[in-house]
């Protein structure tokens, strides 16, 4: 049986500001030629994960190996192989947006043909304005550029898609899936459950500085306490002392007329039985699986930021 190393490697990672610790024992792995994503609260430590990645923050604790290299030590050779969009960047406010992607193609020695690259962007009408005329979106967008001209063979991106309409957001979506086809490793940092459930093969959830749990997006999803949600109105009212001993309940809401209880399987059984107990008609009936956000929430805490 044969194993591959992976390209990404975080270990017992830490790292600490003037006495208080944002990232805390952090430990994952990243497999070539994977979207690996990172969700977390504000504040959870995610953003300084990645930069201690990227090289560009040195722990206080732990290892970090990109491909066997130490960002830190060997941040020259990392650079060649690491692609970067960062949460905040800036670049020289004069320079055209043809310029930033003729410079940046400049540091490396196979560089992609950006033109492609700012056509699928939407930067092409964009080419002779200036960067500090760009809106936010417009912006990011060419950041996004930026981080791929250099054919990485790992990208790490903070806050994909930040800014961007909802159209630029797909359009993005589909451009990183496409590198990720490529083989281009990807780790992404968001806060879009609909994108990191989308373009993730893997999440780690980061609360408090720690790995709050590990997993795909639908095995996060299926360790929401309520794995099935059912919404009905019934057409007279119901017990709720019946509803509450149904088996599997996680919780009751009730809006106006409408009732919504998560649960389990075997609580949409059991509140169908009951209904038809009781002579009681279930007007727009809904059942749904649990989503990403019920995981996240779950492992984080709904009361956080």
């Amino acid at each position: 049986m044969t194993t591959t190393t992976p390209l990404i490697e975080v270990a017992g990672l830490r790292k600490a500001y003037a006495g208080r610790t944002v990232v805390d024992g952090v430990s994952f792995a990243v497999e070539e030629g994977e979207i690996f994503g990172i969700l977390g609260p504000n504040g959870a430590g995610k953003t300084t994960t990645v930069e201690c990645v990227e090289g560009l923050r040195v722990p206080d604790g732990g290892q970090v190996r990109v491909a066997g290299l130490d960002p830190v030590r060997d941040h020259d050779q990392v650079t060649r192989i690491l692609g970067a969009q960062l949460q905040e960047s800036e670049i020289q406010p004069k320079l055209t947006v043809r310029e930033a992607l003729e410079l940046y193609s400049a540091f490396y020695a196979a560089p992609l043909d950006w033109q492609p690259l700012a056509e699928r962007l939407r930067l092409t009408d964009k080419l002779t304005t200036r960067f500090a005329k760009l809106s936010g979106g417009q912006k990011q967008r060419l950041f996004i550029a930026l981080a791929l001209v250099g054919d990485p063979r790992v990208v790490v991106l903070d806050e994909l898609t930040t800014g961007l309409d909802p159209r630029s957001r797909r359009d993005t979506w589909e451009l990183i899936e496409d590198v990720r086809d490529r083989g281009v490793t990807v780790l992404l940092v968001t806060h879009f459950m609909e994108e990191a459930q989308r373009l993730c093969d893997r999440i780690a959830v980061i609360d408090r500085g720690r790995v709050a749990a590990l997993d795909s997006p639908a095995g996060l999803i299926s360790q929401a306490a309520g794995a099935t949600v059912i919404s009905f109105t019934p057409s007279s009212p119901l017990d709720e002392r019946e509803l509450g001993v149904l088996p599997g309940l996680v919780g009751i809401v009730h809006k106006d007329s409408r009732v919504t209880l998560t649960g389990t399987d075997d609580t949409v059984n059991a509140v169908i039985t009951l209904l038809a107990r009781r002579h009681v008609t279930a007007h727009q009936l809904r059942v749904s699986d649990a989503t990403l956000d019920d995981a996240f929430l779950d492992l984080t805490g709904a009361g956080q930021s």
